[in-house]
């Protein structure tokens, strides 16, 4: 099992990085530690939380241990997000996504009568947590809820639209190694939870105009359409033409609403002008691990069935239809130090990540990365804890020394830019932009 070094304590190891990478802000170093290693509640946290937007599970389990075996149900009581304040350091706000770990290093509990942070019994900050959204409690005529529906996540700037909730991507042989996007619908429909296969349009419709009534203040400023991939049909379409049923529906009907986002596979750009002319602004064909070598063994149904090479070209194509900075691809970081091929020091992994960033970002593409949590019902999540939290401060100072050495601005449809303002909650790449970095503008 690879796992960080042992200290006395998390705060140690924190301290030592922070002394070594001085021009990160003091918060990032926690949220990504938090990411890696998950959070637990104790029992009066979970109590406080009642009244807190639930986790949703809006695609994938992002938790660190199955659903079956927590013992307080925390899949239906913890919230989706955190945010820490204060404490020792004077955290400016910071939002966290909650992966779920009974275990882990890093527990929320009640002390004097407010949620505190801990890490290792330390007292660390203090935790805020986000009101339940009135279109929580609205259920869609049919009575589907629409937290299922159309949750929203980072802070409610994102409706979270996962219309097809499985992966034709099947079996060993095909599965990227560290999703568990098809096991976790397994237990998610096993533990109760209305899951469906395929979300029908008219309730996400349904669902979106509940939303677009009642956020009076606008805080959904973008949404996501997304889903699992389609290599052969899916209601007698491929996977462009599924996909892009919902995405003219949603532009017809909500037309300038929402940042319209697309996450599904590298499509050629033939297939790519329909969406945009639907009224999507920002494509997402996600590569997941950037090197050669890594690239068949974590992606291997993306290999077999596009091709590393392709991928990546089309990532490129992509930006002719959408501009350069609209196409932000996402990969996940620390996947490339999992066993058994992974790299073996975090220099060699950050200089393969970094040669990525290097070819994406010298043409204008930004790519952006979510933490590895290694979900356990994932192939590459069942016997290996995390990369360490070194390669991940490492990736964030990288990130940003190689974006800022273009030029480049904020990437759209992330929210606003730096420590104590992002709301991006499941990496700190957005929390390291300088917030005066100018904003990117949609072609």
């Amino acid at each position: 099992m690879r796992t960080t070094p042992q200290t006395s304590s998390r705060l140690q190891e924190i301290e030592e990085l922070r002394r070594r990478h001085p021009s990160l802000p003091p918060e990032v170093f926690v949220k990504e530690d938090l990411l890696r290693l998950g959070i637990g509640f104790s029992e009066d946290a979970l109590r406080a939380a009642s009244g807190a937007k639930p986790k949703s599970y809006f695609i994938f389990s992002f938790d660190r241990r199955p659903i079956a075996s927590f013992g307080q149900e925390e899949n239906l009581r913890a919230p989706e997000e955190i945010a820490l304040v204060g404490g020792r350091e004077g955290f400016r706000r910071t939002i966290v996504s909650v992966r779920i770990h009974p275990d882990s290093p890093y527990q929320v509990v009640v002390s004097g009568g407010a949620l505190e942070l801990q890490a290792d019994g330390t007292p660390m900050c203090g935790v805020e947590l986000q009101d339940t959204p009135p279109y929580y409690q609205r259920t869609l005529r049919s009575g589907k809820p629409i937290t299922e529906m159309a949750p929203t996540i980072e802070w409610g700037y994102l409706v979270y639209l996962t219309v097809y909730r499985k992966c034709q991507y099947f079996g060993f042989q095909e599965e990227c190694r560290f999703c568990d996007i098809n096991e976790n619908f397994r237990q998610q429909r096993a533990a109760g939870r209305p899951y469906q296969t395929v979300k029908e349009i008219d309730d996400v419709l349904e669902a979106l105009a509940v939303i677009d009534e009642e956020d009076r203040e606008r805080r959904s400023q973008a949404l996501t359409i997304t889903g699992g991939s389609i290599t052969r049909h899916l209601r007698g379409r491929d996977e462009g033409g599924f996909y892009l049923e919902y995405a003219r529906a949603i532009g017809e009907r909500f037309p300038e609403r929402w940042i319209m986002k697309l996450v599904i596979q590298a499509l050629r750009q033939e297939e790519l002008r329909p969406f945009r002319d639907a009224g999507v602004r920002i494509y997402h064909p996600n590569y997941e691990v950037w090197d050669p070598r890594l690239f068949p063994h974590i992606c291997p149904g993306k290999e077999a069935w596009i091709g590393r090479d392709e991928w990546m070209r089309r990532i490129l194509d992509a930006a002719e239809v959408f501009g350069p900075s609209c196409v932000i691809p996402n990969f996940v970081a620390g996947v490339e130090m999992a066993k058994p091929w992974g790299f073996d020091t975090v220099e060699e992994a950050l200089r393969s990540t970094g040669e990525g960033l290097e070819h994406f970002m010298s043409r204008g593409v930004v790519p952006r990365f979510t933490v590895w949590c290694p979900e356990p019902l994932s192939v590459l999540g069942r016997d290996q804890g995390p990369a360490p939290l070194a390669y991940h401060v490492g990736l964030l100072e990288l990130w940003r020394d190689i974006h800022r050495s273009h030029d480049l601005p904020v990437p759209p449809g992330y929210g606003p830019p730096g420590a104590g303002r992002a709301v991006f909650s499941v990496s700190s790449f957005m929390d390291v932009i300088d917030p005066e970095t100018p904003l990117a503008v949609f072609d």
